[in-house]
Parts: C-alpha cells; sequence; structure tokens
C-alpha cells in the first residue's frame, strides 16, 4: 500500500464521495460521518507521504504501471506534500464547522468530497493534460457547492462562478494543446526537458503556451481584473461553502501556477523571455493594489474578505514570479497562511451572522461584547493578514518582500507597503466598528461595487434570536483552531524551508 500513496490520496475522496448518493436511499444525514472519515483517511495518507518525501525526497507513480512520459504520471517533493496536508487539515476544520451549520444533504458531502478530489489531483499530478481535468472536477464541484445555498442568489452566483469558469479552464486547455503541438508531450517533467532544448523558449508555439496556461489559471486563482466570479461566489454560499473554498480553491490554483512555472517552463524560461516574467509580475502587483481598494470601498464584510483574497494572491504570485528562494519561501509561507487565516475569518463572520444576523460592517458594531469569542478571532486572524507579527502573515510577507529587494523588482517592493497599509486601514475600520461602536439596529446598504449583498441585514435586538441553525462547539472550535494556527505556524516555516529543497533550481 505505500507504494501507491500519492493515487490512493485521488481514490479515497471520489470513493467516499459516492457513499452518501448510494447511502441516500435509506438515510439523510449519513453524508457528515462518511467524509469526516474520508478525510481522516486522507490526513493519514497525507502524513506517510510526508515521511516519505521528508525522509527520500521527490516520490514518483506510475498510474497503471504505464512508464512516463507516455502514461499519467503522479509526482509529490516537498511543496506538493504540504499542500496536500493543507487540504486535509482545512476540509476537517469546515466538516467540523459544517457538522451544524450545514448545509447537511447527502449531495452536500458528496460534492465536497469531489472537490477534495480535484484539488488533491491538481497537486499531485505530473501531467499537463491531467491538471486540466482535475482543474474541471475542482470547478464543477465548486459551482454545485455554491449554488447550494437556499436563496436565488447563491445559483446567480454559481451561474456566475460556472461562466467565468468554464473561460478560464478552456484557456488553459488551449496552452496545454499548443504545449503538445510545440513538445510533443504532455508529461511536465519531459517538456520541462524539451523546451529550451528541443524548442526555442522564444518560439511561438511556447509563448503562446505560456500566455495562455498562466492566463486561465489566473482566473482560477482570481488575479484582477479576472476575479469578478469571486466576490459573488464567497458573498452568497452557504458560510461552511465560504470557508471551505475561500481556504483552498485559489490556495491549489495559485500552486498549480507556480508548478507551471517551475516544473513546466522553469526558471530557465523566466530568464530567457523577462517579457513574460515581468508581464506577471505587473499583473500580480495591479492585483495586490486593486484587490486591497476594493475591499477598503466595500460595506459587506464577505465582500470585503473576497477583495482581501485578490490582494493576497496577487502578493502570492508576485512571490512565485520573483522565482528566488527566499521569495519562493515566502509565497509558500503566504500561501498557507492564507488558507488558514481566510478561511477562518469566513468561518468566524458566519458565527457573527448567526448569532446576531449582521453581514456588513456598519451591522458589527458593538459585536465585540456580543460575540466576545468569534469577534476576538476575528480581530486576531485579521491582525495576522495584515502582518502583525508574530502571525505566520508577517512571515510570508516579510520574505517577499526581502526576495523582491535582493532580485530589484522594486514595483512589488512598494505595492506590497502600499497594501499592506490598505490592508491595515480595512481590517482598523472593522475593529473599530466591532470594539468602538455602539450596535446599531438596521444597517441596509448597497454593495459598493454593484454586487449583490447579502439578503439578511438586519442586526437583532439583545433577547431576540436569529433564524439560523444556531452555533455549535464545533463551530466555535474551528475557529479558535485557525486562531492559534495562524499564530503557531510560523514555528513550522524551517520545515518547510527544507521540505521547498526537492524544488527545481531557482534563480
Amino acid at each position: 500500500m505505500i507504494d501507491h500513496l500519492p493515487v490512493l490520496l485521488v481514490v479515497l475522496p471520489i470513493v467516499g464521495g459516492a457513499v452518501p448518493l448510494v447511502a441516500s436511499l435509506y438515510s439523510d444525514r449519513i453524508g457528515w460521518p462518511v467524509a469526516v472519515g474520508t478525510m481522516f483517511g486522507h490526513a493519514a495518507l497525507a502524513g506517510l507521504l510526508a515521511r516519505r518525501v521528508w525522509a527520500g525526497g521527490v516520490v514518483s507513480y506510475e498510474v497503471g504501471g504505464f512508464a512516463a512520459p507516455y502514461g499519467i504520471e503522479l509526482v509529490v517533493d516537498g511543496l506538493s506534500v504540504a499542500v496536500v496536508a493543507l487540504i486535509s487539515a482545512v476540509s476537517l476544520g469546515v466538516l467540523a464547522y459544517a457538522r451544524t451549520a450545514g448545509p447537511h444533504e447527502n449531495t452536500f458531502y458528496s460534492q465536497l468530497l469531489l472537490l477534495v478530489t480535484g484539488l488533491t489531483g491538481m497537486t499531485v499530478t505530473g501531467d499537463v493534460f491531467n491538471l486540466y481535468v482535475f482543474l474541471e472536477i475542482t470547478g464543477l464541484a465548486a459551482y454545485g457547492l455554491v449554488a447550494s445555498g437556499r436563496e436565488a442568489s447563491s445559483a446567480v452566483a454559481a451561474l456566475k462562478y460556472l461562466i467565468i469558469g468554464t473561460v478560464g479552464a478552456s484557456l488553459y486547455l488551449l496552452g496545454v494543446g499548443y504545449a503538445l503541438a510545440a513538445a510533443g508531450t504532455l508529461n511536465m517533467a519531459d517538456l520541462s526537458t524539451k523546451f529550451g532544448e528541443m524548442v526555442a523558449y522564444d518560439s511561438t508555439l511556447v509563448l503562446t503556451a505560456f500566455g495562455l496556461m498562466v492566463g486561465g489559471l489566473t482566473v482560477k486563482v482570481a488575479l484582477f481584473p479576472l476575479h469578478t466570479w469571486q466576490p459573488d461566489a464567497y458573498a452568497n454560499a452557504p458560510d461552511s461553502v465560504s470557508a471551505f473554498i475561500s481556504a483552498l480553491v485559489s490556495t491549489v490554483s495559485a500552486y498549480a501556477l507556480a508548478r507551471i512555472l517551475f516544473s513546466v517552463f522553469t526558471v530557465d524560461f523566466l530568464t530567457a523571455v523577462p517579457a513574460a516574467r515581468w508581464a506577471l509580475v505587473a499583473l500580480a502587483s495591479v492585483s495586490i493594489v486593486a484587490g486591497s481598494v476594493l475591499a477598503v470601498s466595500q460595506r459587506s464584510v464577505q465582500r470585503m474578505l473576497a477583495y482581501s483574497s485578490v490582494s493576497q494572491f496577487g502578493l502570492v504570485i508576485a512571490g512565485f514570479t520573483i522565482a528566488t528562494p527566499l521569495a519562493v519561501l515566502g509565497a509558500t509561507v503566504h500561501l498557507v497562511g492564507h488558507a488558514v487565516m481566510k478561511g477562518g475569518l469566513f468561518a468566524a463572520s458566519g458565527i457573527i451572522e448567526r448569532e446576531t444576523g449582521a453581514t456588513t460592517i456598519g451591522g458589527y458594531a458593538g459585536m465585540g461584547s456580543r460575540t466576545p469569542l468569534a469577534a476576538g478571532c476575528f480581530a486576531i486572524l485579521a491582525l495576522g493578514m495584515v502582518g502583525v507579527p508574530p502571525a505566520i502573515g508577517f512571515v510570508g510577507k516579510w520574505y517577499i518582500l526581502v526576495g523582491a529587494v535582493n532580485a530589484g523588482i522594486w514595483p512589488v517592493v512598494a505595492v506590497l507597503l502600499v497594501s499592506t497599509l490598505l490592508t491595515l486601514a480595512y481590517f482598523a475600520r472593522l475593529g473599530e466598528r466591532l470594539y468602538f461602536a455602539e450596535a446599531t439596529i438596521h444597517e441596509e446598504v448597497p454593495a459598493a461595487d454593484g454586487g449583490e449583498e447579502p439578503e439578511r441585514t438586519r442586526v437583532p435586538l439583545d433577547g431576540e434570536t436569529d433564524d439560523g441553525d444556531g452555533v455549535s462547539t464545533g463551530m466555535v472550535a474551528t475557529v479558535v483552531v485557525a486562531t492559534v494556527l495562524a499564530v503557531a505556524l510560523t514555528a513550522a516555516v524551517p520545515l518547510l524551508d527544507t521540505l521547498l529543497d526537492t524544488l527545481p533550481p531557482l534563480l
């Protein structure tokens, strides 16, 4: 079994996701325990695989015994095993939250496990076409999860997500076609060998493949101006779904983009074609600033958090594009830290909404005293997102900043500093409402960007109850654990640095 760990990571959630659908013939509440058992198994497999990578380096698996580059290859190195472990941990946390928060239908848990399948496959595949296959599995599951909300706005957000996501996936697939035409192979390692040797980096086919593949993935990452699906999807999905997709979908897409950069085109391509590198740096820099500016202008808390992700992923992609060891370490740290912190923020906002009905920044007035634990965790996680030490958000930003300085890429330095100030501005405004303002009775304002505002904006008075499913110990524990990890993960940075030694050579 040990030799089959990579493929078992993908197969297990597929099998687990099928069980609730079959079991629906007998029980409509079997999905949660099946999903929990499946994810504990997934976490155990991830732990065993991490041990193998730590002891022996990169793990490669040939599906069906067909040798690469003709067969399908799964590859696990230090970066991918860290992302797999992140998928397991976040999924278990969301399941603890969803036990009470819902949705409770078996179909929800089947879709969640299908999404885990897609995310895991994207992480361990060593084949650019199979990356597309898992990208589509991820997208289809995510669209369904967003649409699982009770309001019509959830269906509209899911449709918008589907249309834009399909465009992104199609662009990526076209890029794969150009890469195949250029090199005659779909295997990542084989492509990296043939690019630059058999096919010049500046050839039209290679440049077109790079532009389309990276462009398609930036849609999935939600970089500005390709981000328009994200605010509606995050704000209108059930809070369990918002926490899950905000923590993992764009995170694994950013990882996939990094994998394309380092395992397919390699750093040599970025050196040989500086225009491609600077174009990606420019796109990331614009996303950093634009996302922060849009977040400052929001009145809906969840839309603010969504636009914050646009900015934060711009920072991650900038770190990967700088491609020095320090910048890549910073981008990886920030990728992991953002998943934990943003998932925790959405979960905390879900608890506050369930306890008080507040969904807008104005509606958060006085919530620090009415929901002290959720508000306190929200404030700590927000400080981590700003980059206040000792939170992991500070470490990631610091390494990216130093990497940009060492590489002489001063635009990234400038936008990082500006973005940090803007991040402080919108989170400080929210903190002021939480702890230094009196509670309001009614708060109805349009979305600042013209999007759909959450339908329930009334804040109940003391003694009133919300019409939600209530708040459980598991929901609170999820937020508390995310808050603790936002600080504790700083101690794991040296371990992550060691794991990244398995990556291809950097600048």
